[in-house]
């Protein structure tokens, strides 16, 4: 063949394949546009889909709840501004389908209000959100220290509660827990059943406003005895084992008959509680990409405690706690996309 002739029919040849080359590519653009078109956005398979948070009125909660609604956004859902209601109210409210989820169930401490509510049948409870979480009593160091209290069980003794008595009724004043939070219940029972109510007096209010007069009891060096639990800011200010103590109990007494002593012999009276995020199962069914966020996603306990601080300290309003939230998210930026990535991932099986 003549050279020119073979540089004739090479160019020829370096057409058709570039002519080809081109028509399938318009073709895999067609295809792919069409398939876009017919199949949900894969990026947001929550798309419009409106999702409302519930949480207690504590108001330390907010922060843990955002953090979801946030996850939640980047998948397309639509998060509603958080309502404030107790708990009980929340299990049923979300079991009923007039609320989406809350992000801080308290396992087991709450089982009573996840049963009632309609336990598994209208409920999911997924995750491990946070945790391990503790809670028990504590009283001032130095009063522990000169007086070797150690034990709930040695304040039936009525002078070591005249110890802690402020109001004049010659009983140990205990800073306990809210109605409906589900540990004052669990106070009530230790009362019974360590043998406390000749000596002990559950005070029970506003907890913000009764913490912080405990804590001003301890500043002005009077002894003090509370409940409290992590995480929480409290445990920043009264530090245990350099400002208080917790107390041990004399036995386990649980009404789910649980045994409460830890690993280490040690027993304050509750099991330690894991936070979970309770859904209402219908709409779980259906939201598989939501379900798999909340499964995977983790917050450290030390992380909400360093936030938690930061309200006490004044940063308390809902424009301070969404600042909080975005800079968590930017701070652990890689952490949080692989729980999106994870989510969508779930949302295409």
């Amino acid at each position: 063949m003549h050279r020119l002739d073979h540089y004739h029919i090479t160019q020829k040849a370096q057409r058709n394949f570039k002519l080809g080359s081109v028509l399938a590519l318009l073709a895999l653009v067609l295809t792919t546009s069409v398939a876009m078109a017919q199949t949900p956005d894969a990026a947001l398979p929550g798309k419009g889909v409106k999702v409302q948070a519930l949480q207690s009125p504590i108001g330390e909660e907010t922060f843990q709840t955002m953090l979801v609604d946030r996850a939640l956004e980047q998948l397309g859902y639509a998060p509603q501004p958080i309502k404030e209601v107790d708990y009980p109210t929340a299990h049923i409210a979300i079991a009923n389908g007039d609320a989406t989820f809350l992000a801080v169930h308290w396992d087991p401490l709450h089982q009573d209000y996840y049963d009632h509510a309609g336990g598994d049948a209208k409920l999911l409870r997924t995750g491990a959100y946070a945790g391990p979480a503790a809670q028990g009593y504590l009283i001032d160091k130095a009063t522990a220290d000169k007086y070797h209290i150690t034990n709930i069980a040695q304040l039936r003794d009525p002078k070591i509660a005249r110890l802690f008595d402020h109001d004049g009724d010659g009983k140990a004043d205990l800073t306990g827990c809210n109605p409906g939070w589900g540990c004052e219940a669990m106070i009530e029972h230790h009362m019974d059943a360590y043998q406390l109510r000749a000596t002990v007096q559950h005070v029970q209010g506003s907890y913000t406003a009764l913490i912080a007069d405990t804590i001003g009891r301890y500043q002005r060096g009077e002894p003090i005895l509370y409940y409290t639990w992590t995480p929480y800011w409290v445990s920043g200010v009264l530090v245990p084992g350099k400002d208080v103590v917790w107390l041990q109990v004399p036995f386990s007494a649980n009404p789910q008959h649980a045994n409460t002593r830890l690993a280490d012999g040690s027993d304050y009276g509750f099991s330690v509680n894991t936070t979970r995020i309770v859904v209402n199962r219908a709409w779980a069914e259906k939201n598989p990409a939501a379900v798999k966020l909340f499964e995977v996603m983790r917050l450290p306990i030390a992380d909400i405690n360093a936030q938690n601080e930061r309200m006490r300290s004044g940063e308390n309003t809902q424009a301070d706690i969404a600042r909080h939230t975005a800079g968590w998210i930017k701070f652990h930026q890689q952490l949080f996309d692989g729980w999106i990535a994870q989510a969508r991932a779930a949302a295409r099986r």
